[in-house]
């Protein structure tokens, strides 16, 4: 039997990080963090431009979408980081908080006390903005937030961004999202900085907080209608941790749902049917998944301009290592556009991604010559898909499905994006730049045709949400203070949270959310869900 905790914290990522450095602040409070994975140190972490070179390795949790219906049958590569940072320590570190109709409308569904003006202050808690201040923006939070120096090729297609209609914006985080402008990242001096190294490395000094790495959680455990353990292993080696106070999950968007139907919390006849003894029917948990589909158009570079094409030669990683600058410094999507394919749209539906380099199947295709490209996010997708795990076995991962554009409309509003990038790569500030169109493909041009090269090819934004979602015991998974219905002591603070997706990059909602879940959790010790959320079926271990 291990040790009882005041709070334990299951997953060391994005969130899970913020939430147990937080909590760790009350000398008072004894705090366990527990992460599947190890450290965050290697090389590939802390080198921007190296982000891709993780994908499909041990730091990755490697999931797979069942074969996708609407895009030929193709399964989707889902790099999850497993590993202290999360996905903080594997993305592009990007930070868009999304547009303020996402949070207004978070409020319309029944998330109280989530409006644009509402989450504002936890956004400025968290940050520390080398370039940007005011009243959108924090400069004394762990977390570092600065604006990219882009190559000269992004610098051009910015340029044409703005030849072609596009109000340049040296802020989309502010009061206006809609427009260009270069990305705001989370990097300290050439370095990534994840939430591991922002809010986690200054805690762990902290004796109030232990932090267990290589901690795979099988379930939580119930007893009397509440939370109060957790089950772990630790290679061949198991352990059950107790909670005096509330137990967080922060698994995930794959990770939660799998943990919380693993404990029995979820659609009751899934969980009968893998055998998984049910204790609270909650029908949403593991559905509702949503996820921006991602489709590249790539161009060659014409004349001498390289981009990051050279990026893999051994003087730029020298460079990198002695000054921590150069090309290695890049977060490869130098710049960003916002924008609505329909202008009725309430908020934009679209997001560039600026590369200067050509980028492929999760980085790993290679092009011959030097080339940039301009990713489409669908940032206001409609797609609903499902994480629903096979079994018990904590060491398999769930059957995820997307259901990826199986609304016609999404691949119609793609169709128009990719049309849109088009239109910037013929402005003037282009001319001598760009060669030849390499994806699509200069042949593809009927909205048939391009439609059918969208579901042949396109991708994801590494951006899962929304499968143990704000909302009723009927269409969601925990309440506004995010604690899952029907059960005391267990709370949820990942982007699986989300009531609906945000139009941008989730890594700083996601942030966001766990800066409020600890302040619930630190502000409502003696809160409790009310009594009809979800149907109490029985208790487990």
């Amino acid at each position: 039997m291990g040790e009882t905790y005041d709070n334990i914290v299951i997953g060391g990522g994005a969130a899970g990080c913020v939430v147990a450095a937080r909590l760790s602040e009350d000398p008072d409070r004894k705090v366990l963090l527990l992460e599947a994975g190890g450290h965050n140190r290697r090389l590939s972490v802390k080198a921007p431009a190296a982000f891709s070179s993780q994908f499909g390795t041990k730091l990755d949790w490697e999931y797979w979408t069942e074969p996708e219906e609407n895009l030929f049958g193709r399964s989707l590569h889902e790099p999850r980081g497993k590993l202290l940072g999360g996905c903080s320590s594997m993305n592009a570190m990007m930070y868009v908080r999304g547009n303020a109709y996402d949070y207004d409308s978070w409020v319309q569904q029944g998330a109280d006390g989530w409006s644009a003006e509402e989450v504002l202050p936890f956004f400025r808690r968290s940050e520390r903005n080398a370039d940007l201040a005011g009243p959108y923006h924090g400069t004394d939070g762990p977390m570092s937030v600065c604006t990219v120096t882009p190559d000269p090729v992004t610098r051009r297609v910015v340029d044409a961004c703005v030849e072609a209609g596009f109000e340049l914006r040296d802020d989309i985080n502010g009061e206006q999202q809609e427009g260009v402008t270069f990305t705001q990242v989370n990097q300290r001096n050439g370095v990534r900085h994840d939430t591991a190294t922002a809010f986690l490395q200054p805690a762990r000094k902290r004796p109030n907080l232990t932090v267990r790495t290589g901690a795979l959680v099988h379930r939580v455990l119930l007893r009397d209608g509440r939370a109060d353990g957790v089950e772990v292993s630790f290679g061949k080696d198991r352990e059950i941790f107790r909670a005096a106070g509330d137990i967080v999950l922060s698994a995930g968007a794959f990770g939660t749902p799998e943990i919380l139907q693993r404990s029995g919390i979820g659609p009751a006849d899934h969980l009968r049917s893998v055998g998984v003894p049910v204790a609270i029917d909650l029908p949403a948990v593991g559905r509702n998944l949503m996820e921006h589909p991602f489709q590249f158009v790539n161009w060659e570079l014409a004349g001498t301009d390289l981009g990051l094409a050279d990026i893999s030669h051994p003087k730029h990683l020298a460079r990198w290592l002695a000054t921590r600058k150069g090309k290695l410094a890049s977060n490869v999507g130098e710049a960003l556009a916002f924008f609505r394919t329909d202008r009725s749209l309430p908020a934009p539906d679209m997001e560039f991604v600026i590369a200067p380099l050509f980028f492929w199947e999760h980085g790993k295709r290679q092009h011959p010559r030097p080339a940039f490209s301009i990713g489409l996010s669908y940032i206001a997708p409609t797609s609903r898909g499902s994480v629903m795990i096979r079994s018990s076995d904590p060491t398999a991962n769930a059957r995820v499905q997307l259901r990826m554009l199986s609304d016609p409309a999404e691949v119609m509003a793609i169709t128009t994006g990719i049309e849109r990038a088009r239109e910037v790569a013929v402005q003037p500030a282009l001319r001598d730049m760009c060669g030849i169109e390499i994806n699509p493909g200069p042949w593809v041009r009927t909205s048939e045709a391009v439609g059918e090269y969208v579901r042949a090819t396109v991708e994801h934004t590494y951006h899962p949400a929304c499968t143990a979602r704000i909302g009723s015991p009927q269409d969601g998974a925990c309440d506004a203070r995010l604690r899952v219905h029907g059960v005391e002591g267990l709370r949820i603070a990942d982007a699986s949270a989300m009531p609906t997706i945000t139009r941008g990059n989730t890594h700083a909602p996601t942030i966001m959310i766990g800066e409020r879940c600890a302040d619930f959790v630190r502000a409502g010790s003696t809160d409790r869900p009310a009594a009809s959320h979800g149907q109490l079926i029985g208790q487990g271990a």
